[in-house]
């Protein structure tokens, strides 16, 4: 359905059909306590220099205190995240409560069992309506291969199990290099 209205709730519900993965950004703050949110907004920019983006929302009160540490973590949230994933999408309580997590050498917050998980440092974010657009420089990464992604679409946290939709594998699909 095509539509001019361009309203905040026709938006969000357009935009909601675009599945996307979800990460958790994660640090430590000046006093050693640990800072994080979800989000649905992470993109691969660049190979060389190894560059992520995320795109977060002005009136976000986290990304102040994270865009401050010197080392984050990302974390490609997988299956079994989805509760996670709304606690660090919380506005308010303890959003690491139960919540497994490690700290690197470097001082990044990474989660438990991710898909994959990165080191990354603030390079600069460029403003983008009632967003930022955060980029990140990828120090380190790390993946799981057989990890599933957790996904957000329809609004909704899903889950999504590569194994039963493989169509490179049946040869639907050639292997295509995106980046």
């Amino acid at each position: 359905m095509i539509t001019s209205d361009l309203g905040a709730q026709s938006l969000r519900k357009a935009f909601s059909t675009f599945p996307t993965g979800v990460v958790a950004v994660c640090g430590l703050d000046r006093d050693g306590n640990l800072a994080g949110m979800a989000v649905s907004t992470f993109v691969p920019v660049s190979i060389d220099p190894p560059l992520v983006g995320i795109c977060l929302q002005k009136s976000s009160r986290t990304w102040p205190v994270l865009r401050e540490i010197p080392v984050l973590g990302i974390s490609v949230m997988s299956h079994g995240h989805h509760v996670v994933a709304r606690q660090l999408a919380a506005k308010e309580g303890d959003r690491f409560a139960g919540v497994s997590t490690s700290v690197t050498d470097r001082g990044a917050v990474l989660l438990s069992d991710a898909a994959a998980a990165f080191e990354c440092t603030y390079v600069e974010q460029v403003d983008a309506g009632d967003h930022v657009f955060a980029l990140l420089r990828i120090e380190s990464a790390a993946w799981d291969g057989d990890a599933a992604p957790l996904l957000f679409h329809m609004s909704k946290f899903v889950e999504f199990e590569p194994s039963r939709i493989s169509l490179r594998t049946q040869g639907l699909v050639p292997a295509v290099d995106w980046c």
